[in-house]
């Protein structure tokens, strides 16, 4: 018997953002994307800046979330705001990822050695970043630099792999996380191992109905998905699933035709893709929350981003963290003066590069 709050009062209930707080900690969001990280941590109380380079996604961020969005393509020894307590981000996963090859460090697209860059100048009390599991496979060798360098600006340096779905996001969807910090960091304890929200919790009447421009299986297309999960030696058929969480969204998933789409099976049997909101909803992104562009790159911003209920369970534990630090050490500082002059400046100086 479920006892937990519908999932849209969930959403509701946790990501509503408090007013503007010019004394709350800064949090320095690299390679934003649409916001999703900063979505949860804004919902938490922090303050948030976003560096990206995706006009659609920047303008996704700002028309949404509290904080300004830099639309600029970050390169090495970034020019940032001063007085960050907190740097986060997302740098780039294909090269770690199996579908990009997992070409690591020779991968042009690599974010990270900028955002040691930014750890290295800015010396945040702690920084976070989140990436693909195959980030500890065949790229582990450079994760252990990644991790060594931490460790040489004097950083403590944890990792876990967290499943979504544990912590009320209705998605088994695996990705690493990996945390530099100071000492006395904690991982917030699983929120909704027992009883993980689902599809159909998710989705609702959406789940039943049919859309404006639905787009349906074709009879080839289906066909196609029939080759695909023999081959691939699928025991469940690959829709979702109204009584289970959904697999991991990605943007080509949800935005592609492709023999691994997301898609439902409606009453009458006939299947259709996932609309923008529906894959908004499985990342946990409230119904409020509004992409900007066109529907691919609305479903790229989705599948791309770090689900904004798990994010404020990492925020959360961050908040503690701080807390924990600033009335512990006499030496810690918490940035809570960077004012708005500040930040004038640093746009001003942003706009002329």
């Amino acid at each position: 018997m479920r006892n937990q709050l519908p999932y849209l009062d969930f959403l509701s209930q946790e990501l509503q953002l408090p007013p503007i707080d010019a004394t709350a900690p800064l949090v320095i969001d690299l390679f934003a994307g649409c916001g999703g990280l900063a979505l949860g941590f804004e919902a938490a109380g922090f303050r948030t800046i976003g560096y990206e380079k995706l006009a659609d996604a920047c303008t996704t961020y700002q028309h949404n979330l509290h904080g300004f969005c830099y639309q600029t393509t970050l390169a090495r020894q970034p020019d940032l705001v001063d007085g960050a307590d907190v740097i986060i981000g997302g740098p780039p996963c294909q090269p770690f990822s199996v579908g990009g090859h997992q070409r690591g460090l020779k991968d042009s697209r690599d974010g990270f050695p900028i955002f040691l860059d930014a750890v290295k100048s800015y010396r945040p009390q702690l920084a976070l970043f989140e990436n693909v599991r195959g980030m500890l496979f065949r790229n582990k060798t450079y994760f252990e630099e990644i991790v060594s360098a931490l460790r040489e600006l004097n950083y403590i340096v944890e990792w876990e792999i967290l499943n979504a779905a544990d912590y009320g996001v209705p998605q088994r969807r695996e990705r690493l996380f990996c945390v530099a910090h100071r000492g006395g960091w904690k991982w917030h304890p699983k929120t909704h191992h027992n009883l993980p929200y689902t599809v159909g919790e998710a989705l609702g009447e959406l789940a039943l109905i049919v859309p404006l421009n639905a787009k349906f299986l074709t009879p080839s297309m289906d066909e196609y998905i029939k080759k695909y999960e023999k081959a691939s030696k699928c025991v469940r058929p690959r829709d979702l699933h109204l009584d289970a969480p959904s697999r991991t969204v990605t943007c080509r998933n949800l935005s592609a035709p492709t023999g691994d789409m997301l898609r439902i099976r409606l009453p009458d049997g006939r299947r259709r893709r996932l609309t923008v909101r529906e894959g908004a909803r499985l990342q946990s992104f409230p119904d409020w929350f509004e992409f900007k562009g066109n529907e691919e790159s609305q479903c790229n911003q989705i599948g791309n981003a770090v689900p904004p209920i798990l994010a404020k369970v990492l925020a959360c534990s961050v908040k503690a963290y701080l807390h924990k630090q600033c009335s512990g050490s006499q030496g810690l500082i918490i940035h809570t003066n960077v004012g708005t002059e500040s930040l004038l400046s640093h746009r001003s100086r942003m706009s002329l590069t």
